[in-house]
């Protein structure tokens, strides 16, 4: 049967949420046609058009994976760290993986955040997936802080982010800025430039750890700029050959410069003059790094795998192991677990890392996100105002990490 009513475009119909598998030219159903095309222009639907609700959507295994294996690094990179003043080997790998490992994770953010803008149900699921958990786990270090490193005095301060949270106010921060970043005419060179100009600028100060947000900013600006191709072009057989050779050659440089450079230029968190070197530095190792890094990444992408695999579902909650692992991570060093001398010997690294590695695993499971999504991923109906989608269902209530 054939449809007189004017058909919406593949892009509208893709954009109102109906799966590609039905025919565009096959639907008749005026409602549909309605509110694909309302869709499509962002207009709100003909009153009492809701449409069907859409296709679920299929996460993509390669993201899932992507994001696994890097929280793992995450992971393996703070266990590491007491490990560094008696191990060459550990320090040189841990500059490798601090190199890449948060500079991959803020790119596939960026991706992931392309179609941001500041429509309501996107500022609802910033809000609660975001701003909340942030101050949530800003309170919880805060308090475990105080229990566990015996300082019953240390302030709460949500304007000054303590460990890991600083990276979601910088999410926070980015994804607001995110429509600018569309539509800047050079918006990575705009961005490496910002980040440069704030490792010589000492004055920024700690508030909402600035420091972090403008120097890891070109990543998450990379990242709304790359396309589905960008990745596919990592899949050739060249440069997963070459990919070795030059991580390879990453290790033995960081083996090299364990002794010779500051470990602290890769946390992106303090100034050149507060690293002690001269303002010019920071600009130098501002580019520097973000070659460097850029290099790393597309060595680790190369290799995560593109089918699904036994972790592949545990890339949904990335976010969950980020956050979690880190009460471990600093109880470890409060309670003066590496002051064994076993864990500083070969054996004693494998062993730390392999419990790492099982402990952030354990984080990203969907047990544990059901138990935590109250924190993570908060509904909060009460503090909003009802919403209405063109597209039966609102996004702003499903369930998922605004990661993802």
């Amino acid at each position: 049967m054939e449809c007189s009513t004017p058909q919406p475009s593949a892009e509208t119909w893709k954009e109102a949420g109906f799966s590609p598998q039905v025919p565009r030219e096959a639907v008749c159903d005026e409602r549909l046609l309605l509110t694909a095309r309302a869709a499509g222009t962002g207009d709100p639907a003909p009153r009492g058009v809701t449409g069907l609700a859409p296709a679920p959507k299929q996460r993509d295994a390669f993201f899932d994976n992507a994001k696994y294996l890097a929280i793992v690094l995450v992971a393996m990179g703070h266990a590491w760290e007491p490990l560094r003043g008696g191990s060459r080997a550990a320090s040189a790998l841990y500059m490798t993986v601090y190199t890449f490992h948060m500079p991959a994770f803020v790119l596939i953010s960026g991706y992931f955040s392309r179609s941001f803008d500041v429509r309501p149900d996107r500022l609802k699921r910033l809000i609660t997936q975001v701003a909340v958990p942030y101050l949530l786990f800003e309170v919880a270090y805060t308090l475990f802080k105080r229990w566990a490193d015996d300082d019953p005095s240390y302030p709460i301060t949500p304007l000054d982010p303590w460990y890991l949270t600083w990276f979601l106010i910088a999410l926070f921060v980015w994804r607001l800025t995110t429509p600018l970043w569309r539509i800047a005419r050079w918006p990575v060179a705009l961005a490496l430039t910002v980040a440069a100009l704030a490792t010589c600028s000492p004055r920024i100060g700690d508030d909402l750890d600035l420091q972090r947000v403008l120097q890891f900013l070109p990543f998450f600006v990379l990242g709304l700029h790359l396309r589905p191709e960008h990745f596919r072009m990592l899949r050739r057989r060249e440069v997963r050959r070459l990919s070795v050779p030059v991580a390879a050659a990453a290790v033995v440089f960081a083996y090299w410069a364990v002794p010779r450079m500051n470990p602290a230029w890769f946390y992106r968190r303090d100034s050149a003059q507060e690293l002690g070197a001269p303002w010019w530095g920071g600009p130098v190792m501002t580019f520097a790094l973000f070659g460097c890094s850029m290099v790393l990444t597309v060595c680790f992408l190369a290799w995560v795998p593109r089918r699904r695999m036994w972790f592949t579902v545990l890339g949904a909650g990335t976010l969950y192991g980020y956050l979690l692992h880190g009460f471990l991570a600093k109880g470890s060093r409060f309670w003066d677990w590496y002051d064994h001398p076993w864990l500083h010997r070969p054996l004693g690294e494998i062993a730390v890392t392999a419990v790492a590695v099982a402990v952030v695993t354990a984080l990203c499971t969907p047990p544990v996100q059901r138990m935590f999504r109250f924190a993570m991923e908060p509904r909060m109906a009460w503090a909003f105002r009802s919403t209405e989608r063109s597209v039966g269902g609102a996004a702003a209530d499903r369930p998922g990490s605004a990661f993802v």
